[in-house]
């Protein structure tokens, strides 16, 4: 599989693309929006017109997309994957979505003869190669395609069938929020009571103490020098991996009591116009709420 079809050429995408050129891949890429054809071409990838001229090109595409919508638009819309696939061709599906589009996407193209695997990314863009791939999907699928895998994670894991993949996803960014809130509260309470969240972050960072953990030092790092922009993960992808999971788990009779709440303070940080922000910034909106306003 040295040539490689990317759809979806933001944060994740473009991580995953540098990488498989710096080993000697060769990088398909197509995506919609101007500032990230520009991206994939400063990394040496080749721009496709069309997602047509993807499969034309490559026996493996992978997809870094913001939900299920824009997934199944991908897959199976008027010129989508499957509009122009072969039998030869492997979709790998990167992007956090819910179980269900998972195994529809995943029948749909078996019936056309075509694999597909969710491979949701646990691990943040800086540690492409330490990453964990929890992979849904057929084994037979997952092996053709391990040799590839394994220059983006150190642990590749079949957890299952279709959906299977997001299914852990989900629960794993669930666990995130809970964290992120958590951070956030304490560093909103912080400076209430007189304690700079950036000498909070300091003199935690300097204990041994159990609540250290690479999130926190990731969120707290930004907290503490005030950095939102150019963000790691957004408030807004964070509320719908929320969602999805909150979903899931209403499915199956097990309606989460803390993610119901880390679903609140998600959306009040959403509604203050801080979506498009790194998720360490929603310690502000506690106070907006405090206060009032």
């Amino acid at each position: 599989m040295d040539n490689v079809g990317i759809i979806g050429m933001g944060v994740m995408g473009s991580t995953v693309a540098q990488k498989l050129i710096e080993n000697r891949k060769l990088i398909i890429a197509f995506d919609t929006y101007e500032p990230s054809i520009a991206r994939a071409e400063e990394l040496g990838a080749s721009i496709a017109s069309s997602i047509a001229d993807v499969v034309e090109r490559v026996d493996v595409v992978l997809m870094f997309l913001p939900g299920p919508v824009e997934v199944t638009q991908c897959v199976t819309g008027k010129n989508g994957l499957l509009s122009s696939a072969s039998g030869a061709l492997v979709i790998i599906d990167f992007s956090t979505v819910d179980p269900q589009t998972s195994n529809s996407m995943a029948e749909i193209s078996r019936s056309r003869g075509v694999g597909y695997l969710d491979s949701p990314v646990l691990g943040r863009p800086a540690t492409i190669g330490k990453w964990a791939l929890p992979v849904g999907g057929e084994k037979a699928v997952l092996d053709t395609c391990m040799d590839l895998l394994q220059l983006l994670a150190a642990h590749v894991i079949h957890v299952g069938s279709s959906g299977s993949g997001n299914k852990v996803k989900l629960l794993n960014q669930m666990m995130f929020g809970a964290i992120n809130a958590m951070t956030a509260e304490m560093m909103a309470v912080s400076s209430e009571v007189g304690i700079a969240p950036k000498v909070l972050y300091e003199t935690i960072m300097a204990s041994q103490a159990a609540t250290v953990s690479n999130l926190f030092k990731e969120l707290g790092a930004r907290i503490a020098a005030e950095n939102y922009e150019d963000p790691t993960f957004t408030v807004d992808l964070l509320v719908k991996d929320v969602r999805l999971g909150i979903a899931m788990a209403k499915e199956y009779r097990t309606p989460p009591i803390l993610g119901r709440s880390v679903e609140l303070i998600n959306e009040i940080s959403q509604s203050q116009g801080l979506g498009d922000k790194d998720t360490s910034i929603m310690w502000k909106a506690y106070n907006s709420i405090w206060k009032g306003g």
